[in-house]
């Protein structure tokens, strides 16, 4: 609630305001002011009923894949540029791991539909297929999308450009071209926001259902089928993050900085408790089977650790952060009181 999803909220928020800046500009802080109307608007929407949230989801993801097919087409016409001076060594492990925490954190959405397994038919199985087939299709779409990266502006290229996409449409159809790639992209960085808005309104509703403590966070507006107070607090707490962000080189940066050792320390976390869970509950009714246990979840701690370890490297002291904040939570799990008993 505090690092993870409202993080992931103001990291999308910081791209939509470096694309939109990239079309009009609004001065020195311009991506933090269209950071902050981004959040503001989708929260509203989102208030208004889960209708105008769905119905503005489907089209903001309807513009992402059209986007990125733009990108990858027109991308994979031109000829290669001269990587003649590419460094060709292989990185060290170091270097690998500093490099997918950016990589994975474009997949970084594939966990979220599990929690919407409540509003679901039949999640036992097609929850199943709804991450099996998006993952599917977001790994060749994004493969297809830096394919035409690479095979226009170069490593250098891509590696020098903080909005890789505009650059690469300037270079073939000079400013419509990047304008017009600006405006996608940013309402693909839309549609992801508010996919984190929808999915983190309601763990922090179900939050709310738990514990007596947030028992304000587990109401419903049963008018627009939407939980209002969850809602208003993750706007807040994203906003928050944004004035962290502002000020800092790149607020995408800080952004990440704040949530990837966080991230990849509760997915360790999951991990083990699957080990934690089976020895202690071996007969308990489970909707989900992990294939290949214990070797699949074994394989995936491994990961997380080896993520947890380069994603501290990385940030360095701009890891505390995220970490003071999820420590500064130890009190609450006091006052959550008793489970059960949420309004």
């Amino acid at each position: 609630m505090t690092v993870i999803q409202t993080g992931s909220i103001a990291m999308w928020a910081f791209i939509v305001g470096d694309y939109a800046t990239e079309i009009f500009p609004l001065g020195t802080w311009s991506p933090s002011w269209y950071a902050f109307l981004s959040i503001i608007v989708l929260t509203a929407l989102n208030i208004a009923g889960i209708r105008p949230g769905v119905g503005i989801q489907k089209l903001l993801l309807g513009a992402l894949i059209t986007g990125l097919l733009v990108i990858a087409v027109a991308g994979s016409i031109i000829i290669s540029p001269d990587m003649s001076d590419v460094n060709r060594s292989l990185p060290s492990a170091a270097a690998i791991g500093s490099a997918m925490i950016f990589v994975l954190l474009t997949y970084g959405g594939w966990n979220e539909a599990a929690y919407l397994s409540a509003e679901v038919r039949n999640p036992g199985r097609n929850m199943v297929r709804v991450l099996l087939y998006s993952i599917g299709v977001i790994t060749i779409v994004f493969l297809a999308v830096n394919f035409a990266f690479l095979r226009n502006l170069g490593l250098s290229g891509v590696a020098g450009s903080d909005v890789v996409a505009a650059d690469m449409m300037r270079r073939i159809f000079g400013e419509r071209g990047a304008d017009f790639i600006s405006l996608l992209i940013t309402v693909a960085a839309l549609s992801s926001m508010n996919g984190v808005i929808i999915t983190s309104a309601r763990t922090t509703y179900a939050l709310g259902r738990d514990y007596t403590f947030f028992g304000f966070l587990g109401r419903w507006n049963g008018k627009g089928g939407t939980p209002v107070n969850a809602l208003l607090l993750i706007c807040v707490l994203s906003i928050v993050l944004v004035l962290l962000g502002t000020g800092t080189r790149s607020g995408f940066e800080t952004m990440v900085e704040y949530t990837a050792p966080v991230f990849w320390l509760f997915f360790l976390l999951v991990g083990i408790s699957i080990f934690i869970l089976r020895r202690r509950e071996p007969d308990r009714e489970r909707p989900f089977r992990v294939p290949f246990y214990p070797v699949t979840p074994f394989l995936f701690c491994i990961f997380c650790a080896y993520m947890l370890q380069s994603s501290i490297a990385y940030t360095g002291r701009g890891a505390l952060v995220g970490v003071a904040v999820l420590i500064a939570g130890i009190p609450l799990l006091i006052l959550k009181g008793t489970p059960g008993k949420g309004e």
